[in-house]
């Protein structure tokens, strides 16, 4: 047991590709204390017990625990790797053009243009994934539970399907070994990635300033010239909320919602209530619900 208390806190805590790098979560409060001071009634909603004791966020916290094993026992082992798919690509590559390595470029310009190609990809396929998750109805089932939380916090991310993630493993999984493939036929083993701590430079940028505000009752919002960009925090929310759930599927570049339609600003909405419709809600409050429920109306639907 001990094993696995280390490895949650290694992956959870120390991990600077996760949300929950101590490091994040310090910068989120550090900028949720700065808007607080200059928006003090919202304090009132951030202290609240009833918002961090509520029946959807508690259910949050136990997920959180649970979709660990999940995802270690469950997940991780049927989820071919980044690196596989890379070294096929590569291979057939090869064997389909032979060797074609450009020589005159260097190792630090080969540095950032995979770092941006490997972010521009990524985004663009959590994008596309994300929106099928909300327009094919199979797949909505499972992305039901990520929106059935009635509250938003930090912890409402891992809030997901394991359907939903083991789709979204397979997604990065092929983008990534995707692009590494390409570049490593092209650039060889002079091939890495611009870091801070060991996460890519763009994901670490995001995550410190504020990603995990985006599952809270924190409204940051950008300028609106910003946000036809990046997608901010209450941009996100608004996704969240009842109404536009079908808006904003962006993860970090709100360029996507903007070139395919989906783009909503903070300026154009006032109210969020957030979670599924009433009818609904009451299929998504307890842990086996979250993990049985959707394939119960699957089966359901089919039959009718």
């Amino acid at each position: 047991m001990d094993s696995y208390f280390y490895t949650f806190l290694e992956e959870y805590l120390i991990n600077p590709d996760k949300r929950t790098y101590w490091v994040y979560i310090l910068s989120s409060i550090a900028i949720a204390i700065i808007y607080l001071y200059f928006n003090k009634k919202q304090s009132r909603v951030i202290f609240s017990s009833k918002l961090w004791l509520h029946s959807s966020a508690k259910l949050d916290y136990s997920y959180f625990i649970l979709s660990y094993f999940i995802k270690v026992m469950m997940i991780i082992p049927i989820v071919i790797s980044a690196k596989s798919i890379a070294f096929f690509i590569n291979k057939n590559l090869y064997y389909e053009f032979g060797f074609n390595q450009i020589q005159n470029f260097s190792y630090e310009n080969t540095l950032v243009l995979y770092t941006i190609t490997l972010f521009i990809v990524s985004d663009f396929t959590r994008y596309w994934l994300h929106r099928l998750l909300h327009t094919i109805p199979f797949l909505w089932e499972f992305h039901k539970v990520h929106h059935s939380a009635k509250v938003l916090n930090p912890l409402t991310f891992y809030r997901v399907h394991p359907v939903e993630n083991i789709l979204f493993g397979f997604r990065y999984s092929i983008s990534i070994g995707f692009v590494t493939g390409i570049f490593i036929y092209f650039f060889g083993s002079k091939i890495g990635l611009v870091e801070v701590f060991g996460a890519n430079i763009f994901i670490f940028v995001f995550s410190l300033l504020g990603s995990n505000l985006r599952h809270s009752h924190i409204p940051l919002a950008y300028f609106k010239a910003l946000e036809k960009w990046f997608i901010s925090p209450k941009q996100h929310q608004i996704h969240h909320s009842k109404k536009y759930f079908n808006k904003n599927y962006g993860g970090y570049l709100s360029v996507w919602d903007r070139i395919f339609g989906t783009l909503k600003l903070s300026n154009e909405v006032k109210v969020l209530k957030f979670g599924l419709r009433n009818e609904q809600m009451k299929n998504y409050t307890t842990l086996t619900n979250l993990l049985i429920y959707p394939f119960k109306k699957i089966i359901t639907r089919k039959k009718n």
